[in-house]
């Protein structure tokens, strides 16, 4: 016997199922719209979504005639998942997630700790339907009465109609908004479920230009600078025949530098190095949806990352020119360290494409101390110093690329390693176990150099240090996280914090203490390191620059801001439809600051993408053997 309420929904549900199906999908969608746009939707989901839920429910009507509330219940359950898939990507990177991104499903689920951390609990309110729907269903399934509301409509002229009709709405919200640039402006325009569909059925590639027009000429007047040649360069082959150490710290933001909480040094270590040598606090991350893994892809290639995916999906079956192979070349040892296994993030093909003699992953650094998924910064140093050591001792100079990871988002590493006591408001708090992880990541990093030192292999190195990518994205923090990262910044914290990450370069005879204003990318370390140590780039096509030697930069970004953004010397652009209503964000945080990115600039910024991407697409393919 059923329960009345149960009979109240199993009547309005077979008597109403589109109009019950509509409503509950309606609500969905304004949740997905406050959550991912700034501005209060008012009525554009109704107006955008509606006929989109509409159209697909008059084919349900018009063609099941068996297991009807079955397809109702998993055409629910589906755009249910594309709702809170589409809430819980953009609070980890802020875009619009694409049926593109279920190809790197794997590596979500090797961060669910991370994904977990970003769920705020009423976002699990999209589910509750789904769990009463479930139990009406395994409690009547077997009745006659919920047979009968299988029956093929009658109104079958009429749902035509309807049906066509919403299919012209859906396609006046998609056809007049597919220029937009930005992603989330196009979502916002078209409709979050008719953005989806979009991406499925419009094709995104664009011709590549002629490899033969990619010349390092071109590329180096989009971006408006000149060659120098290598004896009219500073610092040209001053750590020629030293050892290069890459050190890539997880999440670390330029903001870290020089904090102080309740006067407690977060990152003494990074500060005391941002003094002793060259220090670039204008320098920008460049990676997507790799991640890590794309900072090593750019890093060591000096390409910008794919339109879409990570680089170590998309780029790896290229024979890719590559920093490694270019100091092979001069006689050096190369090795990569991290602590994951090499299959996370498809790492052991980019280190196959990349050149590196070996890499040294979860194999070579066991389950000592394993935090998150991989031994803690601890053991990366000890032993990574250790190998270093052995390979120091050869006699072969060598280049070795570090990857720390303990500092990783969620950032909850365990409170008996704290050396950093937090006043009551950072507890429990993302931005406090930012900090939290950083300071300890920091400490770790410290010891590495002491090792580095002991060992006579600093004083014979050439060491390059900086953050792989954003810690603290705006769109994961809560009102309380954003006031202590006011606090923390004495301003609002914006975008152009978010992206700042600290390089420093540091050499015995190579470098003394300086501040660098210019501004620098990932992309440009590549050429940077060439000049000092003295390699030719004559053969090799880069996007980047030396930015010892140039002091004009544009930098493209894709994938945490909208595609078209990019960095100039004075601010962040972040385009609308297009430039025309695109937001300028000053680089300094102060608004009344001159200086702006420039039309011209954002063109020619969108050049060097595409010129990058045809360059890499159009590259051999890596023999089986490499």
């Amino acid at each position: 016997m059923r329960t009345p309420w149960l009979s109240k929904v199993y009547t309005t549900l077979g008597t109403k199922p589109q109009l019950v199906f509509t409503l509950i999908l309606l609500i969905k969608s304004y949740l997905a719209w406050f959550v991912i746009f700034e501005h209060s939707p008012g009525m554009a989901p109704l107006i955008s979504e509606i006929p989109f839920i509409i159209a697909l429910f008059c084919l349900i009507e018009y063609f099941a005639s068996k297991r009807k509330m079955v397809i109702y219940l998993v055409v629910n359950l589906l755009l249910t998942g594309i709702f809170f898939a589409v809430i819980m990507y953009y609070k980890y990177y802020g875009v619009i997630v694409t049926y593109h991104a279920l190809q790197q499903v794997n590596q979500v689920t090797a961060v669910k700790n991370s994904v977990f951390s970003l769920l705020d609990p009423y976002f699990l309110f999209i589910f509750t339907d789904i769990l009463l729907f479930a139990y009406v269903f395994f409690r009547q399934r077997k009745a006659e009465a919920w047979k009968q509301l299988n029956r093929r409509s009658s109104r079958r002229g009429m749902l035509l109609s309807v049906f066509t009709l919403m299919v012209v709405i859906c396609l006046m919200n998609i056809l007049p908004n597919r220029a937009s640039m930005n992603e989330r402006v196009k979502a916002g325009e078209m409709g979050i479920l008719n953005y989806e569909a979009y991406t499925i059925f419009s094709s995104d590639k664009v011709d590549p230009v002629d490899q033969s027009l990619i010349t390092q000429e071109a590329i180096n007047e989009l971006k408006g600078i000149e060659p120098v040649a290598p004896e009219d360069a500073k610092y040209h082959g001053a750590a020629k025949g030293k050892n290069l150490i890459i050190i890539q710290m997880e999440s670390f933001q330029n903001f870290l530098i020089d904090l102080k909480v309740e006067g407690q040094e977060v990152t003494p270590t990074m500060n005391k190095l941002a003094q002793e040598g060259f220090y670039f606090p204008h320098f920008y991350q460049q990676v997507g949806q790799g991640n890590t893994s794309d900072a090593e892809f750019v890093v060591n290639t000096s390409y910008y990352i794919p339109p879409r995916g990570a680089a170590t999906m998309m780029y790896v079956d290229k024979a890719l020119p590559s920093l490694p192979k270019l100091l092979k070349a001069e006689g050096y040892d190369t090795a990569t360290f991290h602590t994951n296994v090499v299959e996370f993030w498809n790492r052991g093909e980019l280190y196959s494409s990349l050149g590196f003699d070996r890499y040294y992953d979860a194999e070579f650094f066991g389950e000592e101390d394993v935090i998150f998924f991989g031994a803690s910064d601890e053991v990366l140093y000890k032993k990574t110093a250790e190998e270093l050591k052995r390979m120091h001792d050869a006699g072969q100079p060598f280049y070795s690329q570090v990857i720390s990871m303990t500092a990783h988002h969620p950032f909850t590493i365990p409170y008996e390693k704290d050396q950093i006591t937090l006043p009551e408001r950072y507890q429990e708090t993302f931005v406090g176990d930012y900090i939290r992880s950083q300071n300890y990541a920091d400490r770790m990093l410290g010891k590495f150099i002491e090792d580095l030192k002991e060992s006579g292999i600093w004083e014979d190195s050439l060491i390059v240090i900086y953050g792989d990518h954003l810690g603290l994205p705006i769109y994961s923090l809560d009102k309380e996280e954003k006031d202590l990262m006011a606090e923390i910044h004495g301003r609002e914290y914006g975008y152009t914090d978010m992206i700042n990450i600290p390089l420093m370069i540091l050499g015995e005879g190579v470098t003394e203490p300086a501040v660098f204003d210019q501004l620098g990318g990932q992309s440009d370390l590549l050429p940077t390191i060439a000049n000092l140590v003295g390699i030719s780039l004559d053969d090799y096509i880069h996007f980047g620059q030396d930015i010892l030697n140039h002091e004009n930069n544009i930098l493209p970004q894709r994938y945490y801001l909208p595609s078209g953004s990019l960095v100039s010397s004075h601010s962040l652009f972040m385009p609308g439809e297009g430039y025309e209503d695109g937001t300028q964000y000053s680089l300094s945080g102060d608004e009344e600051s001159t200086g702006s990115v420039t039309k011209d600039e954002y063109n020619r910024a969108l050049k060097l993408l595409h010129l990058s991407d045809s360059y890499v697409l159009q590259l051999p393919d890596k023999k089986p053997a490499e």
